[in-house]
């Protein structure tokens, strides 16, 4: 019995956070496809061009039409906003007014078919925080008939209060340039979780470099006149991530329905992703680019969390993500020789249905607006900055499946609310040609 008690209550916490990690405004699900300041400004419709630097994080095969080496380095800032009414009010989510991710890429010109590359970005990520009161049905505490010295007072439910996860990816590449329309590439996608932080009322998951995965990806790039067709692929993986878990009520773990401090972990499944673009250049001056990319939330088949120390299973939570599509289109304009102006809207697809919604995932369909500018400094030099905007359709989220204490809490009337989010984005990056 007590080993049930301990499964479900390490479980909830652990489920209701990792299979519902968001990120904290790029796109749907817990994706954050913004790799460049070029992306950035063009909704991350890149893929398919083959002069931005800016489009070697999403297509390495770009380096190919690339005759100089280069090295950028850049930020991106998130300022995140979400909000839920439920039947206590309307409560905003209390999670860091800024976030911030890295940026970087070297290309590596080895000669005239040879390109080397190695990147690094933050691809997935979240930070939400909710109040205990905002959901009624798991906030607050209730009295328990316990003899001292056993505080009465423990939590009612597991609210989800902090979420917090910061995934960094290492991607070297290499490329290789087939012809001179035809570019060629391949690489390794290294994953590490930087932090780790999934807290609820009744307990606290913390860790802190804990975590790594890896998986591979593939990309090309083909150039015929003033159009130009791009792909790239990057593999599912599964990150290993490891942690303490730490009861917040003595009281319910000395009756034995609540886990002990103890380790856990768990293999966290990130999606596969695929995307397609097509660029024409109307002139000399402009350029327009429709991207489609696809992401195999679908990966999210089961979730298995065990004892760290004795290897045995503690808990497994099925999941019901769907493959979801985004639609990108961008363009770039030369206003001056050593200026470029650039736009971008993208319409993302949310794989998260009702049946496994999540608090910590208050997702849904987006629209994504950005505008971005690059300008030559001499030299070799050049500074971009871009901005995006992206709103989150409403989301009126009725559960069909009554919550019933200790029960699980994803999916469930417990969480019933009408969410919304919107967020900016401002990227700045320094690029040098050499």
């Amino acid at each position: 019995m007590l080993k049930h008690r301990v499964t479900r209550s390490i479980g909830f916490i652990l489920a209701a956070s990792a299979v519902g990690v968001q990120n904290p405004a790029g796109a749907a699900g817990f994706s954050l496809p913004e790799a460049s300041t070029a992306g950035l400004g063009t909704a991350n419709a890149m893929v398919a061009n083959p002069n931005e630097t800016g489009a070697f994080p999403y297509n390495p095969a770009a380096m190919g039409f690339h005759d100089a080496s280069s090295l950028s380095l850049g930020t991106i800032v998130i300022g995140p906003g979400f909000s839920v009414e439920t039947a206590s009010g309307e409560h905003d989510s209390q999670g860091a007014d800024w976030l911030a991710g890295p940026m970087f890429q070297g290309m590596f010109r080895l000669n005239d078919q040879w390109r080397l590359g190695l990147g690094l970005t933050a691809p997935f990520g979240l930070e939400t925080r909710w109040r205990d009161g905002t959901f009624p049905a798991v906030s607050g505490t209730v009295k328990l008939p316990v003899p001292p010295p056993l505080n009465p007072k423990v939590p009612r439910g597991n609210h989800p209060t902090a979420s917090k996860l910061e995934i960094l990816d290492f991607s070297p590449t290499a490329t290789y340039r087939v012809t001179d329309d035809l570019s060629l590439s391949g690489g390794l996608d290294i994953y590490w979780s930087k932090t780790a932080q999934l807290d609820s009322t009744a307990g606290a998951l913390r860790g802190d470099g804990e975590g790594t995965g890896l998986g591979f990806n593939l990309s090309a790039l083909y150039r015929h006149g003033a159009w130009s067709l791009g792909g790239a692929f990057r593999s599912a993986a599964t990150l290993a991530l490891e942690g303490d878990y730490r009861a917040l009520s003595p009281t319910l773990v000395a009756l034995g329905r609540l886990a002990p401090t103890q380790a856990a972990e768990l293999d966290l499944d990130l999606p596969w992703r695929l995307q397609i673009g097509v660029r024409y250049a109307v002139d000399d001056r402009l350029a327009v680019e429709f991207d489609v990319t696809r992401t195999g939330w679908s990966e999210f088949k089961e979730l298995k969390i065990k004892g760290k120390n004795t290897g045995a299973p503690i808990f497994t939570d099925s999941n019901q993500w769907d493959d979801a599509n985004a639609y990108r289109l961008g363009a770039t304009y030369q206003l001056r020789p050593e200026t470029q102006l650039r736009v971008g809207y993208a319409y993302d697809e949310t794989g998260q249905g009702d049946d496994r919604f999540s608090a910590r995932v208050p997702d849904n369909n987006r629209h994504l607006f950005s505008l971005g500018l690059a300008q030559a400094l001499g030299q070799g030099y050049s500074l971009e900055a871009g901005y995006m905007y992206v709103v989150a359709q409403d989301r009126d989220y009725r559960g069909d499946t009554r919550y019933l204490p200790g029960g699980a809490l994803n999916g469930t009337d417990a969480l019933n609310g009408d969410y919304s989010m919107d967020a900016h984005l401002l990227g700045l990056e320094l690029v040098k040609v050499f």
